[in-house]
């Protein structure tokens, strides 16, 4: 197969999530969306996280290694159930690259639609959530794809073809899908927090799913991503919060000289 071929699916995603930053960030209320400079200094942290974890946060890196290893194991046998043939598989393509970024793309699009509908602040803030989150998952799987060069499904007949030149390991569609679902998923009011959870999280593993059905990826690939773009959100929504809802002070005017006012944001 052509190398083109073989990263086609990678290029399509990478060319939808494209449009999408550039519509996101044409928008009147690309300030509420997105802070440049406060986005600059979340992706240094995000880089060097590793080196200010503690002992939970290793506890959690560990228990997902696992986890990994363990659909590992399985990826075989879930190839062969989904794939009667895995021989005569090899050397074709990924035709529903497209289809399976339709929902993360719908739950974006979607949540900016309605920001944009009723003029919410909040639904803006929500968008910007999503871009600088799927903007880090999208760089860090692109790096560990590169890294481990794992061969797809589809490429070989072996399940452990690491460091060959290829981009299976882990899946994107699946990383950016768990990005976006999860900050759908754990924003807005906890009123409809079962119902955001649903189509957040439903969403991802729908993208998830069809990724292994479809023969793009091993399971062990899906389950890597869902863990990075879950992890990565979880990120961004802490580092976001924590700067939005900082304290401001300032110097005001008042009779007889100054005063030093503060405030800090209550929702």
């Amino acid at each position: 197969m052509h190398k083109f071929d073989r990263f086609l699916p990678a290029r399509v995603t990478g060319a939808l999530w494209a449009a999408l930053t550039t519509l996101l960030l044409c928008q009147p209320a690309h300030a509420q969306m997105f802070e440049p400079k406060a986005a600059f200094a979340d992706t240094k942290l995000y880089f060097t996280a590793p080196l200010r974890w503690d002992r939970t946060d290793w506890l959690y890196f560990g228990s997902t290694m696992a986890a990994i290893a363990v659909a590992h194991e399985f990826d075989g046998n879930v190839r062969k159930h989904f794939v009667a043939d895995p021989a005569a598989a090899i050397g074709t393509t990924d035709p529903q690259g497209t289809r399976d970024a339709l929902p993360m793309l719908a739950l974006a699009a979607g949540t900016l639609a309605s920001a944009a509908l009723v003029h919410s602040k909040d639904g803006y803030y929500e968008t910007g959530t999503m871009l600088e989150a799927g903007i880090l998952t999208a760089a860090s799987t692109t790096l560990f794809k590169y890294a481990l060069g794992r061969e797809r499904p589809h490429e070989t007949l072996q399940v452990d073809s690491w460091f060959a030149n290829g981009d299976s390991f882990p899946s994107g569609h699946t990383s950016l899908a768990f990005a976006l679902g999860t900050v759908f998923a754990e924003s807005g009011s906890d009123r409809y927090r079962w119902i955001r959870r649903g189509i957040g999280y439903g969403a991802a593993g729908l993208t998830a799913y069809w990724r292994v059905k479809g023969n793009a990826h091993w399971t062990s690939d899906v389950v890597a991503g869902a863990a990075l773009g879950f992890t990565t959100a979880q990120f961004v929504m802490d580092r976001r919060d924590h700067t939005h809802r900082q304290v401001t002070t300032s110097v005001v005017p008042v009779d007889g000289g100054l005063a030093l006012a503060f405030s800090l944001p209550l929702n």
